[in-house]
């Protein structure tokens, strides 16, 4: 019989205690938890899916775990992950995700999404908002952070961020992320930026197109590319102006 210690996985999610009374326990939580992972990388999008899912797929899961009941009812893996602790889960989630990651620099980029289906207007309830951070050459989520709507993004960026391995990533925001916080926490990871200005953030915006546009004697060793790349029946030639930051 293979004991759990043997997944990799699970032994990263090991701190995580079962709510559950040990006698009452019919479906051990590692086996849920091996559900809960292979099910969603299957695409599964709730716990209905999830357990449809491990129904048709029961024998490969045997492969790992015995599940010697069977599956357990949506209902069930609904309670168990209601009642487990969110904030060490994400602890042991977010360890496991950084040994995935393969050692050497990154491209980080850092996204806010609203859930589809996550709504309930009949009970008063918004649409789930999360700020997640892609690891965009291994295709990996590297973590999230919940928020209430979509506009605290700004508070929930650095708390993400700080749990991330930042040394030698190059982290990509979109405008709203352009904060001097964010930028700060960045550098403060060891890692680099690259923040989008909009005009809504007119002070800033302008700054930046004047110095590229007449950058200083001191910084001006950068140059001006223009690169071409076809489109559809025309040519698009962008252009970069690139100039060194004071040291």
């Amino acid at each position: 019989m293979v004991q759990p210690a043997a997944l990799p996985f699970l032994a990263h999610f090991a701190a995580l205690q079962d709510p559950r009374q040990t006698a009452k326990v019919l479906y051990p939580l590692p086996e849920l938890l091996l559900l809960l992972l292979c099910g969603t990388v299957a695409g599964a999008d709730d716990f209905v899916e999830l357990a449809l899912w491990g129904s048709e797929h029961l024998l490969f899961l045997r492969r790992f775990l015995p599940f010697a009941r069977g599956i357990p009812s949506h209902d069930t893996l609904c309670e168990v992950v209601a009642a487990l602790d969110p904030a060490l889960f994400k602890t042991c989630f977010t360890n496991w995700v950084e040994r995935l990651r393969d050692p050497g620099p990154e491209t980080i980029a850092i996204d806010g999404k609203t859930s589809r289906r996550s709504h309930a207007r009949s009970r008063g309830r918004g649409p789930l908002h999360t700020v997640s951070a892609w690891a965009t050459g291994q295709r990996l989520v590297l973590g999230q952070e919940a928020v209430s709507e979509k506009s605290n993004e700004i508070t929930a960026i650095p708390l993400l961020l700080q749990r991330l391995e930042l040394a030698g990533a190059l982290v990509t925001i979109d405008a709203m992320g352009t904060q001097t916080a964010i930028a700060q926490t960045i550098l403060d990871g060891g890692g680099d930026y690259v923040l989008a200005l909009k005009q809504n953030q007119p002070g800033p915006c302008a700054k930046v197109e004047a110095l590229f546009a007449a950058p200083p004697p001191a910084m001006a060793t950068g140059c001006q590319r223009r690169l071409k790349s076809p489109q559809i029946g025309r040519t698009k030639i962008p252009h970069f102006v690139t100039v060194q930051s004071r040291p």
